[in-house]
């Protein structure tokens, strides 16, 4: 068990390789949102808990939802002292810190992530939200928990193709800020995925830490997240999340090799690490247009200009924004081979 810190509004750990209900703090009153895939699967484990039960993926997070979620901790009458421990994917984690953060103007929650996604990326920084029908998180809060229980032993319950979507999280962080992780997916890594959650997880700390509100610095966390959420949002979510921010960046790379001067070896490094964990890099051409109306709503966006994080090499990064819609179009196109 080790842990590492986040500086944001304020100072928790994220405790990684832990047994995470050995680490809730039992003397307080405790309610668990939870989405219904882990009924199941966490068995006995939660039959002393109060929980809520939440459909699961990206359909949990509507406004019918987070107000039926709220109605539920009325009636319990949760007080101020309460906790919120949102059990599950970045999904859960995202709705419950949304709650928490509006719930009697913003109560304690605790993120125990269950996914790979939200091990490496939604559980950590304090970004809590939900989505609305223009698009994916435009109404949320930044309200940090003050806790992250990472436990390993939920990666056991998972599909390989959500393990490998949640990577793409990973992947990211390798190439905005650490290039021992891309070492790692170039060996084994299913050896490996321990270090690799550990070292995204210090990217992500990192970056929260020095930019809490993401007035520049946490943009890059942003990398291949423009077109992806536009993706994500467009394939009515059968898409994972990861499985969209990986069309993303390399969409992000092509821009960075004509905006950026990115080197081409560190283009097709991108396609390369990405199709070894079986996942896609192109998307359809007849959904430019779509995806294009998408990103100008993006939250990202500033005076209708849509913003993108480019990369200049392994590890920097800087802002793209004021690129035309032609040109836009033109490298999409490219990128899926049209």
């Amino acid at each position: 068990m080790n842990t590492i810190s986040v500086a944001a509004e304020r100072t928790y750990n994220v405790t990684l390789d832990c047994s995470w209900e050995a680490q809730l703090p039992h003397q307080r009153e405790l309610v668990f949102l939870v989405p219904e895939s882990l009924r199941n699967i966490a068995g006995d484990s939660l039959k002393d808990f109060d929980l809520i039960f939440l459909p699961d993926g990206e359909n949990q997070k509507t406004i019918t939802n987070y107000a039926g979620v709220l109605e539920e901790l009325a009636k319990r009458n949760l007080g101020r002292d309460g906790v919120l421990v949102g059990l599950g994917g970045g999904a859960t984690t995202d709705l419950t810190g949304f709650v928490a953060a509006t719930y009697l103007r913003g109560i304690d929650w605790i993120a125990v992530p269950t996914t790979v996604a939200g091990m490496v990326d939604a559980a950590i920084g304090g970004k809590t939200g939900i989505n609305l029908q223009a698009g994916k998180n435009l109404a949320g809060a930044f309200h940090s928990p003050i806790s992250v229980l990472i436990d390993y032993t939920w990666l056991k319950t998972l599909p390989q193709r959500d393990i490998n979507a949640g990577l793409a999280e990973a992947v990211k962080c390798g190439f905005i800020a650490d290039p021992t992780i891309l070492e790692l997916f170039q060996s084994n890594v299913e050896a490996n995925i321990k270090q690799i959650v550990s070292r995204a997880v210090s990217v992500k700390a990192n970056v929260v830490s020095q930019d809490f509100k993401e007035s520049f610095h946490r943009e890059i966390l942003n990398y291949g997240h423009t077109l992806g959420h536009a993706i994500e949002w467009d394939s009515g979510y059968e898409l994972r999340h990861g499985e969209a921010i990986s069309i993303g960046m390399v969409y992000a790379a092509a821009l960075s090799a004509k905006y950026s001067n990115l080197p081409g070896d560190v283009v097709t490094l991108h396609q390369e690490i990405l199709q070894s964990l079986e996942l896609p890099i192109t998307y359809s051409s007849g959904a430019w247009s779509r995806l294009y109306e998408t990103m100008l709503v993006d939250k990202k966006a500033r005076n209708n200009q849509i913003r993108f994080v480019l990369l200049e090499s392994i590890g920097s990064c800087r802002r793209g924004e004021g690129i035309s819609e032609e040109e836009l179009r033109k490298i999409y196109l490219e990128m899926i081979g049209e």
